[in-house]
């Protein structure tokens, strides 16, 4: 028995894309707050407490506020939206990428009920799709891990939709085959796929190579979804180039511009 609605969609754009979700009358799709860009005649919003899945619904209005709860580890709010056709005909909503990047379609069906994805990735997804946290093994992941620890899952039977940033490369990993990524890179990998968080174990490479401290690492088997431009590092280069407080800086490829943090210093800053 299908427990997720079976919708229909199509993707527009190349790098700032959305998706374009076909609902038959009484469809719905539930979607994160803010990521609609529009709505035809005739489709319903409605603010609800979690998912709507029917796993959080069956545990009453306690199940719905654990299920609401559980969204605020993660950083989201505790409400979603539902879009509900409510006319005679086909209706269609639209669903659109927070920045340059990619919209990845995840059929859950074909991998196994389950996909775990970074904790900002999810985008939208058929009624039915249930949306909660990805718990980890390790609690120094917990503490030390990062951007790449908290994971929310998906789990059901039905479409959902998650967004990449950048480039999005996809690989299957064989039994053992092991892969060593920046956490912000990791988008998405299926629910047989091992994740673990690694300390780097060499400081001069963790202070002065540019990378983090820790490696999200993933064992196979099974697919891992990868991202070439995480949004915290675009976050940060914005703001590395913004003017800093105190006045502009001398202007893009001056001497000072040049020196980085040094330029800071003669600069006054």
């Amino acid at each position: 028995m299908t427990n997720a609605h079976e919708i229909d969609y199509k993707l527009h754009g190349d790098d700032m894309q959305f998706v374009e979700i076909e609902l038959d009358p009484q469809e719905s799709v539930i979607a994160e707050a803010g990521a609609m860009m529009y709505i035809e005649d005739g489709i319903q919003m409605e603010t609800i407490f979690g998912d709507g899945s029917r796993k959080n619904d069956q545990g009453g209005i306690m199940g719905k506020l654990l299920g609401a709860g559980k969204r605020l580890v993660t950083g989201e709010s505790l409400f979603m939206t539902v879009f509900t056709n409510m006319g005679t005909g086909k209706r269609h909503a639209s669903f659109a990428s927070p920045y340059p990047g990619k919209i990845v379609p995840m059929d859950l069906n074909i991998y196994g009920g389950k996909i775990v994805c970074q904790k900002d990735a999810f985008l939208c997804a058929a009624k039915g799709v249930s949306v909660g946290i990805e718990f980890q093994k390790k609690i120094g992941t917990g503490f030390f891990g990062g951007e790449g620890f908290i994971m929310q899952k998906l789990e059901g039977d039905g479409l959902a939709f998650i967004h990449a940033g950048g480039t999005i490369i996809e690989r299957e990993l064989r039994v053992g085959e092991t892969l060593r990524v920046d956490t912000g890179c990791l988008v998405a990998f299926t629910k047989d796929v091992d994740y673990d968080i690694e300390f780097v174990g060499n400081i001069k490479s963790a202070f002065f190579g540019g990378e983090g401290l820790y490696f999200a690492t993933v064992k196979g088997p099974g697919k891992v979804w990868l991202q070439s431009l995480p949004f915290s590092r675009l976050a940060d280069r914005i703001y590395s180039a913004a003017p800093q407080t105190g006045g502009p800086r001398k202007g893009e490829g001056s001497v000072l511009d040049a020196l980085g943090g040094l330029g800071n210093l003669l600069d006054g800053k």
